[in-house]
């Protein structure tokens, strides 16, 4: 299936080469694009440009290639139907992150997510401090898809407990982040996850199989250096996680049982069942669990005291479709027990089919073609192809300052340079989040960088050495590229 996914993808991008665009002028785009998302976020909106005006300034990008395109002679139809083919090769994406919205509303009512917090804090001990705080994270993170919300919640619980044990903050928060954007980049209900394999043309479970080969190792390293840097401080104190944990079985009824479903859901991923039938099985059997582990949540969703059949089906209806808030005793808890089923994918959905306006436009009047050819002239070794890509995705991340379009961006541009060297667009889609994803907390002025800061409180400089995971992981990727470790090749027909 992933190959004929692989085949169908390639047939429908048609990326022009006829319009004779010199170099300088497919670059006019760009730099317009770039010049305009550096005012946006810095002078304007900041974090909040993600919530639309990011969106509409590919829009304005795209207008600026359309008219570089006018001045070519490229017809207004053509722009169209390439945009139209963009979006075409998106649909599939499209649904999987509604799906994963629905999927995460209830895990969220039926207590997965909440039993996997639980017992991640479970882990917390003085002796292992460090080393707990990358793997709790990873399960909250995984859990939920979410690092901000992770590093909201929890993270600034096990910052203040590393401040009372009198560890260094910054190393507490380089274990927290390199925690949560583990989880962030694994977790198929994250959007970066979703937003990878969407730009390189892929799927997300290859992708997310594909991409296990470079993090498993990554958090393999990770863990270790932060034991041996555990083992030589002298921790002192207990770490006080018992509030939070007695105000989760006061809310949920907490049972391993409910890790049937996750269990699941992996087993049909390791069976390489199609993605759509693992999620919609997946959101079902949350709503089951929830309907048995936890009827007075889903009835008082439903708007009722007591069970019945249509309060049952209104609140399981609303965890998949709406925004879900279930508040708890514990304060910092009440954001980590939110979703925003499917409406709360929207804003990626909405930057998924912005992108592919401009980049249907670039498609059209060559510039993409041109970008590409000038790329592969720079690198024409298949390691040098992986290596402008990280390049690509960390500069974004420094000059646009925001890690999608890191994402966004150089997908687009280096699809057909991937496909052109024969390599399968899960290379493509992992080194995007090898490079992409990760690295934007590391840098002060991203939006993820100075989200995080101000969150836990902790400079981006002063945690960024210690986030062991997000600066390792593009040299794994280059590693595996320079030795052509799990390299996969496009399948002939």
């Amino acid at each position: 299936m992933e190959e004929n996914n692989a085949n169908q993808y390639r047939e429908n991008e048609h990326l022009v080469t006829d319009t004779n665009l010199k170099i300088w002028e497919a670059l006019i785009p760009v730099v317009a694009l770039v010049a305009m998302l550096f005012f946006n976020v810095f002078y304007a909106f900041g974090d909040d440009a993600l919530s639309g005006s990011n969106q509409f300034i590919l829009l304005l990008g795209a207008s600026v290639a359309a008219i570089v395109g006018f001045f070519k002679k490229v017809p207004y139809t053509r722009m169209i139907a390439e945009v139209a083919e963009n979006l075409k090769s998106t649909t599939g994406a499209i649904i999987i992150l509604l799906f994963v919205g629905s999927l995460a509303g209830t895990w969220l009512i039926s207590g997965i997510i909440p039993s996997m917090i639980y017992y991640g804090l479970e882990l917390l001990k003085p002796q292992v401090f460090l080393p707990a705080c990358v793997v709790i994270c990873a399960i909250i993170s995984v859990a939920t898809g979410s690092s901000w919300t992770t590093s909201a919640t929890v993270g600034i619980a096990l910052v203040g407990i590393g401040n009372a044990l009198e560890i260094n903050s910054g190393m507490t928060a380089g274990a927290v982040i390199s925690g949560a954007y583990f989880g962030d980049k694994m977790s198929p209900m994250s959007d970066t996850t979703n937003l990878a394999p969407a730009m390189a043309g892929g799927d997300l479970f290859t992708h997310i199989r594909y991409m296990s080969l470079t993090t498993g190792p990554t958090i393999i390293v990770t863990l270790i250096l932060f034991t041996l840097i555990s083992l030589g401080m002298d921790v002192s104190g207990t770490t006080d996680t018992q509030g939070m944990l007695a105000s989760i079985e006061q809310t949920f009824n907490i049972s391993p049982w409910l890790f049937l479903v996750p269990a699941a859901v992996i087993f049909m991923i390791i069976k390489q069942a199609p993605p759509l039938v693992a999620l919609l099985i997946g959101t079902l059997l949350g709503a089951l669990f929830a309907l048995i582990f936890q009827p007075g949540i889903v009835a008082r969703l439903g708007g009722s005291e007591t069970l019945d059949l249509l309060s049952g089906y209104k609140g399981v209806m609303n965890a998949m479709t709406v925004d879900t808030a279930i508040e708890t005793s514990n304060p910092v808890l009440n954001d980590l027990f939110s979703s925003g089923g499917m409406s709360g994918m929207l804003n990626t959905i909405w930057l998924i089919i912005c992108a592919m306006v401009f980049g249907g436009v670039m498609d059209a009047i060559g510039a993409l073609s041109k970008i590409s050819e000038a790329i592969l002239q720079m690198f024409d070794s298949i390691f040098g192809l992986f290596l402008s890509t990280v390049i690509s995705c960390v500069g974004l991340n420094a000059i646009a300052s925001d890690q999608y379009l890191a994402i966004v961006i150089p997908g687009r541009m280096y699809a057909k340079a991937f496909r052109d060297k024969g390599l399968a667009p899960e290379n493509l889609s992992r080194t995007l989040e090898d490079s992409g994803t990760v690295t934007s907390v590391l840098i002060p002025y991203n939006t993820c960088g100075a989200y995080q800061s101000g969150v836990l409180g902790v400079d981006t400089l002063s945690y960024a050495g210690y986030a062991f995971f997000n600066w390792m992981s593009p040299i794994t990727t280059l590693i595996y590229a320079g030795f052509r470790i799990k390299i996969k090749q496009l399948a002939t027909k």
